[in-house]
């Protein structure tokens, strides 16, 4: 028996009725897995293009921290992507694997905006903001770009990017390849992630399984597919009262940033 647990989309959007992946969506299904007793291994199949860098790493110290408690090996498979976040979770793995279309990669930080400085003032609106702090509103989409803002946010993403290199470091150091670009931000697909040493093996998790555990192995899913309507009974009300589009409202956009993250890796 190989339980097995899905991790996907991307990490830490949500929104009403868009819940996104986070230690708390997943943290069950993990202690569920862990807790056969009996398995070889835990399987955890990861497909998610990144996210939140904060919940990437509590998810990957999750799985380590119950892998050590359980003493259970974990092996990663990787379906369509793991990048940026995504590959900071499959980083959890002993062993990582995936298909030789597979995207892998992407260590880097990246934070993306819009600026809309003269859109007010074409539509007739004054916008007011009151701050208590003189740095308070730094990088205000609807002010001019600031400098000294720009460079404290690199001064933010250059310590999260050399937290995600260490974490690569101490995973996936001995087999890593010194190649310049590897903590670029670019990404692969399968043979050539594999001579980069982001991953181990090119496979699928039924056959790894049978010839890792034998023909016989039983994979178990713990928890299966969410709900697009996790909660019913909720929306049902919610509906009846009439429709509500603050809650849409975000759901839409937490859709569309979901939609860009995947589109960055032609998916």
């Amino acid at each position: 028996m190989l339980p097995v647990v899905r991790l996907n989309g991307a990490i830490g959007l949500a929104s009403p009725l868009r819940p996104g992946l986070t230690l708390s969506s997943c943290a069950n299904n993990l202690e569920k897995a862990f807790r056969y007793d009996g398995a070889p291994a835990v399987a955890i199949v990861v497909n998610s293009p990144g996210g939140s860098p904060v919940q990437a790493r509590l998810i990957y110290q999750r799985i380590r921290q119950l892998a050590d408690e359980h003493k259970k090996q974990v092996l990663v498979f990787v379906e369509d992507v793991a990048a940026s976040g995504g590959y900071m979770i499959a980083l959890a793995g002993d062993e990582i694997i995936c298909d030789p279309s597979s995207i892998v990669g992407s260590i880097g930080v990246i934070s993306a905006g819009f600026g809309f400085v003269d859109l007010l003032e074409r539509l007739g609106v004054e916008r007011r903001v009151h701050t208590s702090g003189t740095r308070k509103g730094i990088l205000d989409p609807f002010q001019p770009e600031n400098p000294d803002d720009v460079t404290h946010l690199e001064t933010l993403q250059q310590e999260i990017h050399e937290v995600f290199i260490e974490m690569v470091r101490a995973r996936r150091g001995d087999v890593l390849n010194d190649d310049p670009d590897l903590y670029s931000g670019l990404f692969w697909v399968g043979e050539t992630a594999r001579s980069l040493g982001l991953v181990d093996d090119l496979g699928d998790l039924r056959s790894f399984a049978r010839a890792r555990f034998g023909e016989k192995v039983r994979l178990v899913l713990i928890g299966g597919e969410r709900s697009f309507f996790p909660r019913r009974a909720g929306v049902g009300i919610a509906l009846d009262q009439g429709l509500n589009t603050n809650g849409l409202a975000r759901d839409m956009v937490a859709a569309l940033e979901e939609r860009s993250l995947w589109a960055r890796y032609g998916l």
